[in-house]
């Protein structure tokens, strides 16, 4: 696990210390992660948030089977654990449905 600025002793040089990405990139790379793990087209992110272990949690819908119509696809919703810099650390499926029968919540 990447260590922050604050885990250094003054000898430490902070050359070392990677720079966490902004929300935005991190989600960009973990979409094009996912699709390249999954073999599968990513959708969007449904979620982004910072984890306890100072990374992110990004859940990513991906298109899991095309069908005709497009109202019978099968969508997924991966979890990803994502570093502060960006690389994948642990990847899960944590949902699948079709198409039009997500959430029941309305907002």
């Amino acid at each position: 696990m990447p260590r922050s600025r604050n885990d250094y002793d003054e000898q430490d040089t902070y050359d070392d210390v990677p720079e966490p990405l902004p929300p935005g990139s991190i989600a960009k790379m973990t979409l094009r992660n996912v699709a390249e793990l999954t073999g599968k087209q990513s959708a969007g992110i449904t979620a982004l948030e910072p984890d306890d272990e100072d990374g992110w949690l990004v859940e990513v819908e991906v298109v899991e089977e095309r069908r005709i119509p497009s109202s019978g696809d099968m969508l997924a919703i991966y979890r990803a654990q994502v570093t502060a810099d960006g690389e994948l650390s642990g990847l899960r499926r944590i949902r699948r449905y079709p198409r039009g029968k997500g959430d029941s919540e309305v907002a």
